[in-house]
């Protein structure tokens, strides 16, 4: 079944992506860098989730239907994602992909709505997104938003793609979560036009068998 594709415009992150290492005199300023930001990240995270966590009299903690829509802060820690396999924790910002965002973590710099969400995260290939390189086809990823809601997904497949031909599904049969970061790993080279793109689908009792989606002569740039 073809699907409809809608591609990333040059403004967003996935340009910028992992450009932001060149910025530090020393390569070792990156990592740690990152290191202290998400220590700082981390304690305001658990500040909003303590304070905004809300759930319904008589649901279960961190349920949330597939359809329900996020309301998240506009800045500042906004989830936490988890790989279990990789005891990997990164708190995720908001934001649109800045350097000064991504040398502090993962950046959500799009999500969209409807019924089955695509949610796209950037961070760089030698700090925040290295595991990436790690993952496996069926690993279990979660996000935990500051309201309390959780979302799981599997990963499913992987690409390498030009930063300019990154896509992803108008109308997908089930939520998505695609990380992406600069490739490839190890590389000098920031800001090169190579992007590592991790596809995760939403796994849960909502969940339906879906098709992996394939690419469409249409696509549309917003």
């Amino acid at each position: 079944m073809n699907r409809a594709l809608r591609r990333l415009a040059g403004g967003m992150s996935l340009v910028a992506c992992l450009a932001g290492g060149a910025q530090f005199a020393s390569g070792l300023a990156v990592p740690v860098k990152a290191g202290i930001a998400q220590h700082r990240l981390e304690r305001s995270f658990e500040a909003r989730l303590a304070a905004g966590q809300k759930v319904a009299p008589g649901a279960r903690p961190g349920a949330r239907l597939a359809t329900a829509a996020l309301s998240l802060p506009d800045e500042g820690a906004i989830a936490r994602i988890a790989v279990p396999r990789l005891g990997v924790r990164q708190i995720v910002l908001a934001g649109n992909g800045t350097h000064e965002q991504l040398a502090e973590g993962p950046t959500l710099i799009r999500r969209t709505t409807g019924p089955a969400p695509v949610t796209i995260l950037a961070a760089h290939r030698d700090t925040h997104f290295l595991f990436i390189r790690d993952l496996r086809l069926g690993d279990t990823l979660t996000m935990q938003f500051v309201d309390g809601a959780t979302e799981r997904y599997r990963v499913t497949r992987f690409e390498t793609v030009r930063w300019d031909r990154f896509a992803y599904p108008v109308d997908p049969a089930r939520a998505l979560l695609a990380l992406a970061t600069c490739y490839p790993f190890g590389g000098t080279e920031y800001g090169g036009p190579w992007r590592r793109v991790v596809w995760a689908e939403r796994i849960g009792p909502d969940s339906v068998a879906s098709p992996r989606p394939e690419k469409s002569a249409e696509s549309r740039h917003f």
